[in-house]
């Protein structure tokens, strides 16, 4: 089967976005996985596709794709990706879009300065709803946030991990760092990504605050690994370092792949913004074969 692609980026995030306006292309998780491989396919962290609005009120449906096939509920930089690819595309001709993903509906904003902002909906702490199973765990209380201890297998040191946890659509374990260059993502990361307390797999954040208005962040994504930026991740760092006292309501974050802007009031009501690019990088087509492993 050949399909055609657009090959995206948001600081770094990459992406592979399918139109499926027209017709579904029903790709298997093993073609989705061949399509984000980057040696045998186009290679991206997600796959993105672009369907139909699915009712009244809403502009599209957004479906992401994991590097590893398996279908997840959010992601940040690809919601950016999406609002720029549906606009350059002449598939809308609004600013504004009201998008239906897994986990509820977002609404992105093409800015006069090229970028895209997302509301991307509330901050959910709640450890039933991460979800996050606290059983027998002792947290410690920070401003208005919490800190639960992790034991990790498999690590020599006797200490716990202190995570703070949260979701935006999809879960977030983050840990603050003194420096983001020497954390030990590689090592911890998939560690934390399949601890037995969270169910669903989780994002594994290492947040290091420079001051109220600037952080550093690494994210180790589940089901595809390190990523150069997780616009999701960012939220849930930038709001859980809020609730825990650290930081204002607007802060830049840097990645390792460009900065993004997170604003949150703190209120548990009101949505996190995010703001940052988003890059067609290149467009093509690719023969993918019916029968996978």
């Amino acid at each position: 089967m050949q399909i055609r692609f657009t090959k995206m980026q948001g600081a770094g995030n990459d992406f592979v976005v399918l139109d499926e306006t027209q017709g579904r292309l029903g790709l298997s998780t093993a073609q989705y996985r061949f399509l984000a491989d980057r040696h045998f396919g186009v290679g991206a962290d997600q796959i993105l596709t672009v369907r139909p609005s699915p009712g009244d009120g809403i502009d599209f449906e957004y479906v992401i794709h994991n590097a590893d096939g398996g279908e997840v509920e959010q992601c940040g930089n690809g919601a950016r990706c999406f609002a720029r690819f549906v606009h350059d595309k002449g598939l809308t001709g609004r600013d504004t879009i009201r998008v239906q993903t897994k986990s509820g509906v977002i609404a992105p904003r093409l800015t006069a300065d090229g970028r895209v902002t997302v509301d991307m909906g509330r901050p959910e702490f709640d450890p039933a709803k991460v979800p996050f199973d606290p059983a027998g765990l002792t947290p410690v209380d920070q401003g208005s946030g919490r800190k639960w201890p992790l034991s990790l297998d498999g690590q020599a040191q006797a200490a716990p991990i202190f995570v703070a946890v949260a979701s935006m659509g999809n879960p977030h374990a983050v840990q603050l760092v003194d420096n983001v260059d020497t954390a030990p993502v590689a090592q911890t990361g998939p560690l934390i990504e399949h601890h037995v307390r969270f169910p669903q797999r989780v994002n594994a954040g290492y947040l290091q605050v420079v001051d109220r208005s600037h952080v550093r962040l690494r994210v180790f994504e589940r089901g595809v690994g390190e990523t150069l930026a997780c616009g999701t991740g960012a939220c849930a760092a930038v709001a859980s370092g809020i609730r825990l006292g650290l930081l204002d309501a607007e802060v830049q974050v840097e990645t390792r792949g460009g900065v993004l802007t997170i604003a949150w009031s703190g209120q548990a009501a009101d949505s996190v913004f995010m703001t940052g690019p988003a890059t067609t990088v290149f467009e093509g087509q690719i023969d993918i074969p019916d029968t996978l492993l």
